[in-house]
């Protein structure tokens, strides 16, 4: 399989809505299990970066397993080895460019 990069692009934090749904006491900002432009090199499914949120790489496995088996992701790219995806927590969303690595 090839080997992909996961670079985190953006984070986000929607107060309005840990506000009006979030328990009290709730972690309030950002998320902290990474930081905008982290890079990880990924080889397999079995291969999630230490300390990279287990909820994330859940999000994103099936993106990465297009990757590593050379699918593409056209129509919606400009580069078909390329995918924009984020993670499906709401109330501070992270976004991430994960990218196949061609030899």
């Amino acid at each position: 399989m090839k080997e992909c990069k996961i670079t985190v692009l953006k984070k986000m934090f929607n107060e309005d809505l840990v506000e009006e749904y979030g328990q009290p006491d709730i972690h309030k900002g950002p998320c902290p299990h990474c930081t905008a432009g982290q890079e990880f090199i990924v080889r397999s499914a079995l291969d999630r970066p230490e300390k990279f949120c287990g909820w994330a790489w859940n999000d994103m496995e099936e993106i990465l397993m297009t990757a590593w088996l050379e699918g593409k992701f056209d129509p919606w790219m400009n580069n078909e080895n390329e995918f924009i995806t984020c993670c499906t927590y709401g109330l501070e969303p992270v976004v991430f460019k994960v990218e196949r690595i061609e030899d």
